[in-house]
Formats: structure tokens, sequence, C-alpha cells
């Protein structure tokens, strides 16, 4: 689940290996480009690390960021329909 917490949203998404965490990162990447909002992340093997806040707003959590949150909760969970 998404924490609201300092003025960010964040959540920690696990995968089976590598290959699903960079392909998520990818898909979120293109979502995230058509929104024209950009998430902070990190990936470490098979974990990627978001946190989303809404900068030109004073750093602070904005539907933008909701919306995106949303977004990327879509795309995970075409890793673990099966």
């Amino acid at each position: 689940m998404w924490e609201e917490k300092q003025n960010k949203l964040s959540r920690t998404f696990k995968f089976k290996n590598f290959g699903q965490a960079f392909a998520f990162m990818t898909q979120v990447a293109f979502e995230a480009e058509k929104a024209n909002h950009h998430p902070s992340w990190n990936n470490v093997y098979n974990e990627v690390n978001i946190e989303l806040t809404t900068h030109d707003a004073g750093d602070i959590v904005t539907d933008k960021d909701r919306k995106l949150a949303s977004k990327i909760e879509e795309i995970f969970k075409n890793y673990h329909s099966s």
C-alpha cells in the first residue's frame, strides 16, 4: 500500500527478479512521461522504491501524485495476476 508521510507518497514493490522489476520501471516511465510527472525512485535487484511529490506545488502530495500512483498500481497488478 502507498504510504503518505513527509509530503510524499511512497511504496516499495517486489518482483520475482531483476528483469520483472526493470520491465515494471519501463512501463511506469512511459506513464510518467505521458503525465509529465516523474517519480523519485530506485531499484535494487527485485525491489523498486517509488516516492511521488509535486515539486511545482511546493513538494507536497497532490492529485497528480495520486493519479500516477493509481496508474502504477494498475501496472503492478499485471505482475501479480497469475
